[in-house]
């Protein structure tokens, strides 16, 4: 069994963190815990874009020093981009140990709609299993409904579920028994 360490990147809500942690538990053999460390996301900001580098963001996570056997995942509230997107909900090293997701963009108040905190819980269950998914080694899914398909809208998150299709499940468990 492997375990997640979240990680605050700024200001983020106690309650969608001790939810977040629960998700991670029910989903995949690990342990997950809040770490009392925090991660400020200002030097990661873009004054010309007016949102944060998801990449300088992930390297300070990884600068906590997460041993081989855990995985870091930073939860924040403010929008990320990378460079050859106009946004991203979140990024992950590929077969790495750091994570990173945005609530911001998963909120309804992010598009001028009334708060909706079961709809954001959701969201943020499958972007978080789906980032943690980069860094058990896979890709993007072609199937609709797996928690891996890659998403560039919400309307595509929402459809998607909070599950890894049959394939990616076989594949998430492979990686974690090279792990044991």
């Amino acid at each position: 069994m492997f375990e997640v360490q979240l990680v605050p990147v700024g200001p983020v809500d106690g309650a969608l963190l001790e939810f977040i942690a629960g998700c991670i538990e029910d989903a995949l053999p690990a342990s997950s815990s809040v770490r009392d460390a925090r991660v400020r996301p200002d030097p990661a900001f873009d004054p010309l874009r007016g949102q944060y580098s998801s990449t300088e963001i992930l390297a300070r996570l990884l600068e906590l020093g997460p041993r081989p056997d855990q995985k870091i995942l930073g939860i924040t509230d403010v929008d990320l981009f990378i460079p050859i997107f106009t946004f991203v909900f979140g990024e992950a090293q590929l077969g790495g140990r750091a994570a990173l997701v945005s609530v911001r963009r998963l909120r309804q108040e992010f598009y001028g709609l009334a708060p909706d905190k079961k709809l954001l819980y959701a969201r943020a269950e499958k972007e978080v299993l789906h980032e943690l998914g980069h860094t058990l080694g896979l890709v993007h899914c072609r199937s609709l409904e797996c928690v891996m398909r890659f998403s560039n809208s919400m309307e595509e998150v929402d459809l998607k579920s909070s599950a890894f299709c049959d394939s990616c499940a076989a594949l998430a468990r492979k990686a974690l028994a090279r792990r044991d």
